[in-house]
């Protein structure tokens, strides 16, 4: 997020995703203002956040009592609820909230938050299932994909490794993957050498194009 270190947030909808969110934020260090229509969401996360309010998001000046005009990064994780969904970002706009993050459930309902103030929109069941399908059809371990075309995937090594090294191997070229890093098993990950020796099985931290990505985990 682009909000300073360790910057108080306000994440607005605490089910799986806002949940989810938020309690990551807590674990790197950022104070939260967890918000929620749900009294029973409310005091399931009141000992978890550092404030958590019962409160209609939609409402500016119910937003500006809690204090959270003067925050300046915002998480709206509200989903299926899309006229909620959209009104809170109104309202984070007309407080000033610089930086407004906001979960869509559909494409339609993304470029609504967006022009209406939401300055990222995040779709995270259509992410998941795309970096699933990549998991299931592909010799792949992880997958992420960013918005230029770009991916990092975790993979296995070549079939025909066999203690060459990387140099040797020449998968920049072959591929036009780039090679990040590799763990073999019972050691910890390494930055990848010109130099560093890959055996059949170890795992590889590869990085390019998703196309070349793609194409180096299905025939490696």
């Amino acid at each position: 997020m682009a909000s300073d270190n360790n910057s108080p947030v306000v994440v607005i909808g605490l089910g799986r995703f806002g949940g989810q969110v938020a309690a990551s934020l807590v674990r790197l260090g950022h104070e939260v203002l967890g918000v929620d229509m749900e009294p029973k969401i409310v005091q399931q996360w009141s000992d978890r956040l550092t404030h958590v309010v019962q409160a209609d998001s939609t409402n500016t000046d119910a937003l500006s009592q809690l204090g959270v005009g003067e925050l300046s990064c915002a998480v709206v994780g509200i989903g299926t609820a899309i006229e909620a969904s959209v009104l809170t970002v109104v309202a984070l706009t007309e407080l000033g909230v610089r930086d407004i993050w906001a979960k869509a459930i559909t494409d339609k309902h993304g470029k609504i938050l967006g022009a209406v103030g939401a300055d990222h929109v995040i779709y995270p069941e259509a992410a998941m299932g795309e970096r699933v399908a990549h998991l299931l059809t592909s010799r792949m371990l992880d997958f992420i994909e960013f918005d230029d075309g770009f991916a990092i995937a975790k993979t296995r090594s070549p079939r025909d490794a066999g203690g060459k090294t990387l140099a040797e191997l020449a998968l920049r070229t072959r591929y036009g993957i780039t090679v990040v890093g590799v763990k073999r098993r019972g050691e910890d990950f390494t930055y990848a050498q010109p130099q560093t020796t890959v055996q059949s099985g170890d795992l590889l931290i590869v990085a390019g194009r998703t196309g070349q990505v793609e194409r180096f985990a299905a025939e490696s």
